[in-house]
């Protein structure tokens, strides 16, 4: 568990955390189905269920680290590290939030604990975040936390059939200090 604040820990997942998981899904689909793949793979609760249960099973060598973000032990949202990269020692964050508790720095805050442990813990030497062009709520916390920019994959994102979408590619060095 990495405590953010005195109201948000993330929590590694548990299989119990699936309904609320598929809940928040499924209540917000049109919001969340606009920048994320996934949405549209999830129609049921197994497919919640099969999510957590893969990443139950990562192996542990891969190094790579999926949480449940609970504000006052109510699930609100994911967070984790993945693509990693251990020759290079380099990782991607990737995020989403439940739109009720967008604005509220909860993401910001949750990188940011996030990123102290992929550098200190894991030691690793780079974080990257991508954003789908467009979609500034995800775009705004790796600028608000000094990434740097470093490009746009072209439709580096497919989020349903013949459509993609651009990325915005942000990273921080281990070397690089917080604001």
């Amino acid at each position: 568990m990495i405590k953010v604040d005195d109201t948000i820990v993330l929590k590694k997942l548990e299989l119990t955390d699936a309904p609320a998981i598929f809940n928040i899904i499924d209540s917000q689909r049109i919001y969340l189905g606009k920048w994320l793949p996934f949405v549209a793979f999830t129609k049921e609760l197994t497919d919640s269920e099969q999510f957590v249960a893969n990443v139950l099973n990562t192996p542990i060598q891969k190094l790579e680290f999926t949480y449940a973000i609970r504000k006052d032990d109510i699930l609100i949202g994911i967070i984790g590290n993945k693509n990693t990269d251990k020759l290079n020692k380099k990782t991607e964050i990737g995020y989403w939030l439940s739109k009720d508790f967008q604005g509220q720095g909860i993401i910001t805050k949750s990188v940011t604990k996030l990123c102290s442990f992929i550098f200190n813990k894991l030691r690793f030497n780079r974080v990257e975040i991508k954003c789908a062009v467009g979609n500034a709520p995800s775009s705004n916390v790796p600028k608000r936390l000094g990434f740097t920019f470093e490009g746009i994959e072209r439709q580096g994102e497919w989020i349903k059939e013949n459509v993609y979408y651009d990325v915005e590619v942000y990273s921080k060095l281990k070397s690089e200090r917080f604001n």
